[in-house]
C-alpha cells in the first residue's frame, strides 16, 4: 500500500555542508580552521588510512597557521558502540579540543561525529542512539567544527548526519541521527582516494549507488502528515533537489563505477566517484533510504566467518555498503509498483545501453545484478554465510530500523522482508 496522508505535507528541508572539492584541497585545511580560531584540533583516522601518510601530513600543515593538531588512529572500520566509547574517553582524556578533522572512510566521519557529540553534549552514548534500540535523544548543545575528508568513495558520512554503530549486545547496526552531526566543511580530494584498493571501492561505490538510488525512489515529502517545524527532521522524504543531486550521482556512476575498480589510477574515474558520493550524501541526506540499508544492518550486525577481499582479515565483518546491494535487487523489485517509472528511469541512468526486459520490475534488478557481477560483489546473502534458517533473525534486525523503513515508498511487513532476504540468498 503507497501512502495517502489526510493533511499531506507541503514544505520540505534541505541541508548541506561546505563543500570543498579538488585536488590538493586537503592541503587547505589549516587555512579553513584558522578562520574559526581554533588553536588545537584532533585528527580522527583508523591504522590504515594512518599508514598512508595522509592524516599527518593534514596535521602537519596546520602548524603555519598556528594550529596544535593530533592524530587519533583508534577508530575502528565498521565502528561498534564500544569502538566508539573508547575513542569518546580517549578524546576526552586528551582535550579540550577547538575542532575535530576525520580523514578516513565513513568509520573514522562516524567516530569525529560521535566524539564531536558526547564532548559537546551530557549523557551517555546509547542516550542519542535512535530508538527502539537506544534512547532516540537530541543533542542540546552546539558541536565543535568537524572538517570530513573522505579517504574512501562511499559513505557520503561528510555530507550527512547520520552516525552509524554496530551495538554488539543487540547483534544489530543502527545510528545517531540529528542535523547537529552534520560536518561543517566536507573537503572532497581526489588524490587522497588513489589508496583505495579495489575491493575496498566496489563495497564503498554500491554505498553511493545505493544511497542515490534509495533517495531517488524514496516515498515523496508530500505523503508524509503534515509536521511542525520542530517535528522536522533531516530525512523528509524525496524532492525536487534531493532528486537532482540522486540522479546526478547516478549518471557520475555510470561512467565511472567499473573503471575505478578495474583501473583505480584513473584520475578521472575517481574523481567522478568521490563527486557521485558527496552528490548522493547530499540526496539521501535529506530525502532518506530505506529497504536496503534497513536489511544491511542486520547483515552486518549478525556476520558469522566471512571476511571479505582486501578489507582487514583480524575478524569476520561485511563492510557496510556491500551489505546493503546484497538484497538491493530483490528490495527494488518490491518497490518497483510504488513509482515504476522512477525505478526505469534509475536504471536508464546508471546503465544508459541497457536492453530493457519484457516485464519492467525486472529492469533496474537486471541492471544492478550485471554491475555487482562485474565488479566481484558476492552473489546475494548465501555468499557471505547466511541461509534460510537465518532470515527471521535478518528480518527481526531489518524491522528494528522503523526510522529508515518509513521512507520506503510502501509499507513493509515482516513478511515482505522475508521474501526479500528469500530471494536474495543468490542473485545469481
Amino acid at each position: 500500500m503507497t501512502y495517502q496522508p489526510a493533511n499531506p505535507e507541503s514544505v520540505f528541508t534541505y541541508g548541506a555542508p561546505q563543500l570543498k572539492f579538488g585536488s590538493g584541497a586537503a592541503d587547505e585545511i589549516g587555512y579553513d580552521l584558522s578562520l574559526t580560531g581554533a588553536k588545537r584540533v584532533l585528527i580522527v583516522t583508523d591504522e590504515g588510512v594512518a599508514a598512508t601518510g595522509t592524516p599527518q601530513r593534514v596535521a602537519d600543515q596546520m602548524a603555519q597557521f598556528g594550529i596544535e593538531a593530533f592524530v587519533y588512529d583508534g577508530a575502528r572500520v565498521e565502528p561498534t558502540d564500544a569502538s566508539l566509547l573508547e575513542a569518546i574517553d580517549t578524546a576526552r582524556a586528551s582535550g579540550p579540543w577547538d575542532a575535530f578533522v576525520a580523514v578516513g572512510g565513513g568509520s573514522s566521519i562516524d567516530t569525529a561525529k560521535a566524539i564531536n557529540l558526547l564532548l559537546t553534549n551530557p549523557g551517555d552514548l546509547m542516550d542519542y542512539i535512535n530508538a527502539p534500540v537506544g534512547g532516540g535523544q537530541a543533542p542540546s548543545q552546539p558541536l565543535k567544527p568537524l572538517v570530513a575528508v573522505p579517504t574512501t568513495t562511499g559513505t557520503g558520512s561528510e555530507s550527512t548526519t547520520i552516525c552509524v554503530l554496530d551495538v554488539l549486545d543487540q547483534h544489530v547496526k543502527t545510528g545517531i541521527s540529528h542535523a547537529r552531526l552534520r560536518p561543517t566543511i566536507a573537503v572532497i580530494d581526489p588524490l587522497v582516494t588513489f589508496t583505495q584498493p579495489a575491493g575496498v571501492t566496489a563495497a564503498s561505490g554500491m554505498d553511493i549507488l545505493c544511497h542515490a538510488l534509495e533517495s531517488y525512489t524514496a516515498r515523496p515529502y508530500t505523503t508524509y502528515e503534515r509536521k511542525t517545524p520542530e517535528q522536522r527532521v533531516p530525512y523528509c522524504g524525496a524532492n525536487p533537489i534531493s532528486d537532482m543531486w540522486s540522479a546526478k550521482s547516478l549518471s557520475l556512476l555510470s561512467g565511472s563505477f567499473r573503471e575505478a575498480v578495474k583501473n583505480g589510477d584513473n584520475a578521472d574515474a575517481r574523481g567522478a566517484m568521490a563527486l557521485a558520493a558527496t552528490f548522493a550524501g547530499m540526496g539521501f541526506g535529506n530525502a532518506g533510504v530505506h529497504i536496503p540499508h534497513a536489511n544491511a544492518y542486520p547483515i552486518a550486525g549478525r556476520v558469522k566467518e566471512f571476511r571479505p577481499k582486501d578489507y582487514p582479515q583480524d575478524e569476520a565483518m561485511v563492510p557496510h555498503g556491500m551489505a546493503v546491494s546484497l538484497t538491493a535487487p530483490e528490495a527494488f523489485r518490491f518497490t518497483f509498483d510504488a513509482s515504476p517509472q522512477r525505478h526505469i528511469e534509475a536504471a536508464q541512468l546508471l546503465d544508459p545501453g541497457a536492453e530493457r526486459p519484457n516485464d519492467d520490475r525486472d529492469f533496474l534488478p537486471q541492471v544492478l545484478v550485471s554491475l555487482m557481477r562485474d565488479i566481484d560483489i558476492p552473489a546475494g546473502i548465501g555468499a557471505v554465510g547466511y541461509d534460510e534458517s537465518d532470515i527471521p533473525g535478518l528480518v527481526e534486525g531489518t524491522m528494528k530500523q522503523q526510522r529508515i523503513l518509513a521512507a520506503a515508498p510502501k509499507d513493509v511487513t515482516e513478511d515482505d522482508v522475508a521474501a526479500i532476504f528469500t530471494g536474495s540468498i543468490a542473485l545469481w
